[in-house]
């Protein structure tokens, strides 16, 4: 307890969920306020999360008892989801890349923002901008026991990009390709059975924040990617820029 109220600190790293129409229905009881940090966001071991306390010094024994009822019907109210140590395969796509001309610097941002969730980047394959051999290279990477795949490049509209049509083409269920937020729009979700392919634009090497850390943590903790979600991000997905960026104590990709 602290300053008359009891906070809820994290025990490990996760995603946090938040129950908000229980949020809700708790803080409608009298006497009772129940806050909370936004959901969706990755939480690291000893966060503060919430609090609660009533706020006169005392109440009814109903008003206790109509709160453990809705915690009850609505369990969990909070929670941090831990992230799955899934093994990921990396697919860099791009002529200039694949002959060397330009040396790759998207595989080295990858292997440190996955391994920040509990990942590992087993592999990294490259391929020249040819469908055929970017389908391939998914199912090589599958078949080596990747449990997630990630590719970059060629995610644009220019007529050399193939990774869209390529994730297509792999058999994947597509989600979404495209999504409300800036940076990130460019995006593409979708899934091979159960295992996650995800089309990273070129944003996600350059910023700290972009679609990538709104998406890829629900991913990496089990959560199923919907195209509901992924349209719901517009509300907050508009990345300001700031010449400091202080993400993620600011408001990208907060509901």
């Amino acid at each position: 307890p602290t300053e008359g109220r009891i906070n809820f600190i994290s025990t490990g790293t996760g995603l946090l969920k938040v129950n908000k129409e229980a949020l809700l229905k708790i803080n409608s009881v009298e006497d009772v306020t129940f806050a909370t940090i936004h959901g969706n966001q990755i939480v690291r071991q000893d966060t503060a999360m919430a609090g609660t306390r009533i706020i006169p010094l005392a109440t009814y024994e109903k008003n206790i008892e109509e709160i453990e009822r809705i915690c009850r019907e609505n369990f969990p109210v909070i929670e941090v989801k831990p992230f799955r140590h899934l093994k990921v395969g990396v697919i860099t796509t791009g002529s200039e890349v694949f002959s060397g001309r330009i040396k790759d610097k998207f595989g080295p941002v990858l292997k440190d923002k996955f391994k920040k969730m509990d990942c590992e980047v087993i592999k990294q394959l490259f391929v020249s901008d040819d469908m055929e051999k970017t389908v391939s290279a998914i199912h090589e990477l599958i078949n080596e026991g990747a449990e997630l795949i990630a590719l970059t490049g060629g995610m644009s509209v220019d007529p050399d990009d193939q990774t869209p049509l390529s994730i297509r083409k792999s058999g994947a269920k597509v989600i979404t390709y495209g999504a409300p937020v800036y940076p990130g729009a460019m995006f593409m979700l979708a899934y091979l059975g159960d295992i996650p392919v995800v089309g990273l634009p070129g944003c996600v090497m350059y910023y700290r924040a972009s679609i990538f850390e709104l998406i890829l943590p629900l991913v990496i903790a089990g959560e199923p990617g919907t195209k509901e979600y992924i349209a719901s991000l517009g509300h907050g997905g508009f990345c300001s820029s700031c010449k400091e960026c202080r993400y993620p104590v600011c408001g990208f990709g907060k509901q």
